[in-house]
């Protein structure tokens, strides 16, 4: 798999050198994060940090105002304050639950997003581009990202055209990732879906990785979590190290989105010890991790009560949206 470049809108050439994937070393090494430990008296901290990197997602089509309303307000203020009292005659003293990173919503919900998040400071993102399977005309696709920053969004999930990828019509991808982040400009970012599910081999989700941060990619996410298998730790890891080599050559931070299948505390907490191992401290915040993963919320939930209590809360002391 030899080096081969592609064009840039002015005219000059981007360097690619197709990196071959070690799949047993993948998994290997991905397996041993499943192995790590942290003290009890670090648990709490590292729960309460998964909790502020959530984007919480409600990508149905049934969703309507009064559903992304809800999930605002599980965003904002993830448990009552009832239970927040509960708590604190157990730990007095103890800081409240924090608010999640992001809200994910179709683009028309935008506008009800930003009007029940205003002054929380949480961003919301919106899935444009022909999401989930990035099969429209590019027009449509701009026309779509255009409408979505019109409306507020702070954020753009763009999905990749994976049949494009797949047929060898890399220039097309690239092309189409630099004209997004060209109407998103510096306020709003960018995370690249490369649906690591559909793309087969980790040298496809390496170079994919390589391709979305040459072309201006803010985030690097794995999945859109339409397609089985979504994330998943060993794919991580490859878009963890792509996102390490970019660092390295460019001095660019790229953030990271592993999305789809991430369901427990225990999972969220294997990945967090995978990204402080791989790329370091510095990404450990939302302002370059993520987790897009709503179900997660309430088990992140479940084992701080259980941290600071010593007992499990029956799973309906929290809403299930």
């Amino acid at each position: 798999m030899g080096d081969f470049q592609l064009r840039m809108p002015n005219g000059s050439r981007v360097p690619f050198a197709r990196v071959p994937i070690d799949f047993v070393g993948v998994h290997e090494r991905a397996d041993s994060f499943t192995k790590r430990s942290i003290k009890n008296e670090s648990k709490l901290a590292a729960l309460c940090a998964a909790v502020t990197m959530l984007d919480l997602t409600t990508l149905e089509g049934m969703d309507t105002p009064g559903k992304v309303r809800q999930l605002c307000s599980k965003a904002r203020q993830p448990i009552s304050s009832l239970l927040m009292d509960q708590l604190r005659r157990e730990r007095p003293g103890l800081a409240p639950i924090p608010a999640v990173a992001a809200v994910c919503v179709y683009p028309s919900l935008v506008p009800y997003a930003k009007e029940y998040l205003q002054g929380s400071g949480i961003k919301v993102a919106a899935v444009s581009t022909a999401f989930p399977s990035g099969q429209a005309p590019l027009d449509v696709k701009l026309l779509d990202v255009k409408r979505a920053v019109q409306l507020g969004a702070d954020e753009i999930d763009m999905v990749i055209d994976r049949g494009a990828f797949l047929s060898g019509r890399y220039q097309k991808v690239f092309d189409e990732i630099v004209k997004v982040k060209d109407l998103c400009g510096e306020r709003v970012h960018l995370k690249v879906i490369l649906e690591t599910g559909e793309l087969k081999t980790y040298d496809h989700v390496r170079f994919a990785s390589d391709m979305a941060m040459e072309a201006g990619a803010d985030f690097i996410k794995t999945s859109t979590g339409k397609v089985t298998p979504a994330a998943t730790m060993p794919v991580t890891l490859v878009m963890l190290q792509a996102i390490t080599d970019h660092y390295e050559r460019t001095g660019r931070m790229v953030g990271m989105k592993p999305a789809g299948g991430i369901r427990t505390a225990k999972q969220a907490i294997h990945y967090l010890c995978m990204v402080n191992e791989t790329l370091g401290q510095a990404w450990l915040t939302p302002d370059w991790f993520r987790f897009g993963a709503s179900v997660l919320l309430n088990d992140l939930l479940r084992q701080i009560f259980k941290q600071v209590t010593g007992r499990y809360y029956y799973d309906k002391a929290f809403s299930t949206d």
